[in-house]
């Protein structure tokens, strides 16, 4: 009978350590945990600036998202708003983030290692779709009008494209981190820095080195600001 109790009691525990290991970020055990910029020492996340200290500015920025951006080489402009903007998001968990897209421009095959997004397009015509991990790689896609609503998951390449050629697109995206990361596939492949070298990107996409030099010496531009 013991025996059978410690199991259940271990079992229970498994299951409570696979659910914190399943959140993109740990809940709050307070009210809020605003940053404290002045504290010397990096942990995983940010130390608590003292509650008495709070202030209605924590939780605030004049981000401005109603207005337009300027987007740029690949057309595209995100604009995010995580913990190194408004202090009072750590520990609570998500993001919010503003995307322009030019006519026949794109959000990049990316992923975000933290965070789920779940995004709305609030202007316009968004081609977007994401790929499902190895050894499957399915493709999933779908064309999304004024209003609709689009779920990638955390750690999937996804990617959104305005397939009109006469007018921008707009979205707001939400994301399950406070701080959610970005890996845009192209930049971190062939614009890393220092660069990989060419011998094992060549083997690993089966083309000849010259191709990969030729890759590389592009300009990859970052889109998110």
């Amino acid at each position: 009978m013991a025996s059978s109790s410690f199991f259940l009691v271990l079992a229970a525990l498994l299951a409570l350590a696979s659910w914190q290991a399943m959140a993109s970020d740990p809940s709050p055990l307070q009210d809020f945990c605003v940053v404290d910029k002045n504290f010397p020492v990096l942990v995983t996340g940010f130390v608590c600036k003292n509650p008495m200290d709070v202030k209605a500015d924590d939780f605030f920025k004049a981000a401005e998202l109603d207005k337009p951006r300027m987007t740029n080489k690949v057309g595209s402009n995100v604009t995010l708003i995580n913990v190194m903007q408004i202090a009072g998001l750590n520990t609570l968990g998500i993001s919010p983030a503003r995307i322009d897209y030019a006519p026949l421009c794109q959000n990049p095959p990316h992923m975000h290692p933290r965070a789920t997004e779940i995004l709305t397009v609030l202007e316009g015509t968004l081609y977007v779709g994401f790929v499902t991990s190895n050894p499957d790689n399915k493709f999933l896609s779908k064309v999304l009008n004024k209003g609709d609503v689009f779920v990638f998951s955390v750690g999937l390449i996804h990617f959104q494209f305005n397939p009109n050629p006469h007018k921008p697109a707009v979205a707001i995206a939400a994301l399950s981190s406070q701080n959610p990361g970005a890996i845009t596939i192209a930049n971190a492949v062939f614009g890393s820095k220092p660069p990989i070298s060419d011998d094992v990107l060549a083997k690993a996409f089966q083309v000849e080195k010259n191709t990969i030099d030729w890759l590389q010496a592009q300009f990859w531009k970052n889109n998110h600001y």
